[in-house]
């Protein structure tokens, strides 16, 4: 089965067959077990061996997992869903504003972007501190910086504007 795994912005393609895990092209030999009575997973990977918690976040296929004291919230699809994803997906928003908003509570730590600056499509624009972890939050779309919302030092709830993003177009 054919997976789309994104962490922090960046989608990793992943397959499974059996033992055998190909990550982005490379394969690995892979052995996943529960630790009973914890929320705790084994994991054997390509030889080398780690302990993850998995806690299912709201959503399908989002996850909190914890590795090496380090939390990290991933978005899983499976290849059926992206078909499904692709054949109903609503169209893509006509040009014009896009405005960022916070994903989760957090720190504002850096903000890479001024009023008036164009960024790309993929473009870091606020960097956002939670629970010890720095999420990049990024332009889903080309555009010219609108309006930065937020400062460094800045705490924002789940929602709150950060960004927003005029049409790159006149």
């Amino acid at each position: 089965m054919r997976y789309s795994v994104t962490i922090g912005g960046q989608t990793i393609d992943v397959e499974v067959d059996g033992s055998r895990v190909t990550v982005d092209g490379v394969g690995l030999e892979a052995q996943l077990a529960a630790v009973s009575g914890t929320p705790l997973y084994h994991l054997l990977l390509g030889g080398a061996s780690w302990t993850v918690t998995a806690q299912p976040l709201e959503g399908a296929g989002r996850w909190a997992l914890g590795v090496v004291g380090e939390r990290v919230e991933v978005a899983v699809v499976d290849e059926r869903a992206q078909q499904v994803q692709r054949l109903t997906a609503a169209p893509s928003p006509a040009p014009g504003h896009a405005t960022l908003r916070a994903p989760m509570p957090g720190l504002v730590v850096r903000v890479a972007v001024a009023a008036g600056q164009h960024v790309e499509a993929g473009a870091g624009l606020v960097v956002v501190e939670a629970m010890k972890m720095e999420n990049e939050l990024r332009a889903a779309r080309p555009g010219v910086v609108q309006t930065v919302h937020v400062g460094v030092g800045d705490a924002v709830e789940k929602g709150a504007l950060l960004v927003t993003l005029a049409s790159p177009e006149p």
